[in-house]
């Protein structure tokens, strides 16, 4: 009787802790559409997966700088700052490929910066990252003069707001993005050396992995995904400014921390990080339908990354324990 519990015990554990967080999206949609009637429409998750699709990228990002044992809290300035910079070649005097590889470039940089201070200097994510954010921010400010940029041609406004067989051209850059993402991490060798620099960087050294360039590549992935988020964010506003995507980066932290990415790093599923985005994203949607104060739903995201960081290092310390009483029965 007793291994017949502890075997259930540890199958829920495993079933929850792998499956759990779909459990949870299913919920949330069941939930937000007896609570609101226009959740379901086809215009309304249109709209909701177009918004997921920006701080999405900057979460497939994020998952890569966490999975190495960082943070970056610096996302959204970037975001901000590289897009006024592409934002001036947008306007029809260039080819296209020019706004798109300048903000690409500028985030990438921004991002570099970032990881190499982190990589050489020792000095933690959360201190550089932090100083980014003023920098890259109070760049933005200094670019613009504080004044936002518009009059994007036509071609450039279709990245963010143009339809391909009636599905908004966002969504198809996110899948694209979660594709590449996935093979990254899952399927190529650079998601196993930054895997294992997360998990034990010491260990990892000693394998020889050099963990200060894993830190700096990583990093420059995040600023890639967060460049080409900036772009389609930008293209679907119709304009840049340097007070944009404030907060982003706590959406993406959440969405990694509820995806089930071990903040301390070592463990990471992309997968996981796509659906802890649409679980943001049906929260932020759900709570704007209902009309519920912007200053509510900070509160709400905010519980939501504690919760999820409990939960984790209940879910893990629960399957260790489980796992060590099936060992010895």
């Amino acid at each position: 009787m007793n291994n017949k519990k502890k075997s259930f015990s540890y199958i829920a554990s495993s079933v929850f802790s792998k499956y759990g967080i779909y459990f949870i999206l299913l919920i949330l949609v069941v939930v937000m559409s007896f609570a609101q009637k226009r959740f379901l429409t086809k215009e309304n998750l249109l709209n909701m997966l177009r918004q997921v699709s920006i701080t999405g990228g900057i979460a497939l990002g994020m998952c890569f700088v966490i999975a190495c044992g960082g943070i970056d809290l610096s996302a959204g300035s970037i975001v901000a700052f590289a897009s006024v910079v592409g934002a001036t070649f947008a306007r029809g005097d260039y080819p296209l490929i020019v706004p798109i590889l300048v903000t690409i470039a500028v985030s990438a940089v921004c991002a570099g910066i970032n990881g190499a201070l982190i990589a050489y200097t020792g000095i933690t994510p959360f201190i550089i990252t932090l100083g980014m954010t003023q920098v890259a921010r109070g760049a933005a400010m200094l670019f613009t003069d504080g004044r936002p940029i518009n009059n994007f041609s036509a071609s450039f406004k279709f990245i963010g707001q143009g339809y391909v067989f009636g599905i908004p051209m966002p969504i198809f850059i996110f899948v694209f993005l979660i594709i590449v993402s996935y093979i990254f991490l899952h399927r190529a060798s650079f998601g196993r050396y930054v895997l294992a620099t997360g998990g034990n960087p010491l260990a990892a050294k000693v394998s020889g992995i050099d963990t200060r360039w894993v830190v700096i590549k990583a990093f420059l992935l995040e600023g890639i995904l967060v460049g080409v988020s900036a772009i389609v964010f930008i293209s679907r506003t119709g304009s840049a400014s340097p007070g944009y995507a404030e907060g982003y980066e706590l959406d993406a932290i959440a969405a990694c921390a509820i995806g089930g990415i071990s903040m301390a790093g070592g463990r990471a599923t992309m997968l996981g990080t796509v659906v802890g985005a649409l679980i943001i994203g049906v929260i932020n949607n759900g709570l704007n339908l209902l009309n519920v104060s912007s200053y509510v739903q900070y509160v709400v995201k905010g519980a939501i990354i504690v919760l999820a960081v409990m939960l984790d290092m209940f879910t893990a310390a629960r399957a260790s324990k489980n796992a060590a009483l099936q060992a010895n029965s």
